[in-house]
């Protein structure tokens, strides 16, 4: 009577050597996919800046002026007490946050408007991903 070998499987050797492809893979892979995460933070920023301006300028046409910097971007969300023609759907749905988790600043002096995110690191001034971003340098 012969006795069949019930031995299958996978040995070291190739067991290492697909260990050895999945790491390599791995490191052509992950620097190209860790380091965009900041990359989609400011073009969300910057998305959302553009809805924001737009939606301020459908606030003026509606009422014929833009929200004063002390109402600020709540005059999209809920009625101020001036604004004669607001939308009741309202201009957002939502009062906006940047994607650093702060609110986007806002600033008018009757005539011009700026909507506005401090960047990564939340203050003034800065360059790459701390770069201030706002709607009179976006293109």
């Amino acid at each position: 009577m012969r006795r069949l070998s019930n031995n299958s499987g996978f040995t070291l050797i190739e067991i290492m050597v697909v260990v050895l492809i999945l790491g390599l893979l791995a490191a052509l892979v992950v620097p190209k996919i860790v380091g965009r995460t900041d990359d989609a933070r400011v073009t969300k920023a910057k998305s959302d800046i553009k809805a924001i301006e737009s939606a301020l300028n459908l606030f003026k046409i509606d009422n014929g002026f833009y929200p004063t910097s002390a109402e600020g971007l709540a005059a999209l969300v809920q009625a101020p007490p001036r604004a004669k023609k607001w939308n009741p759907d309202g201009y957002l749905d939502k009062l906006p946050i940047d994607p650093w988790g702060v609110e986007y600043l806002y600033q008018s002096d009757g005539r011009r408007i700026v909507v506005a995110s401090m960047g990564a690191d939340g203050v003034e001034g800065g360059e790459g991903y701390n770069a201030d971003i706002s709607n009179l340098n976006i293109e």
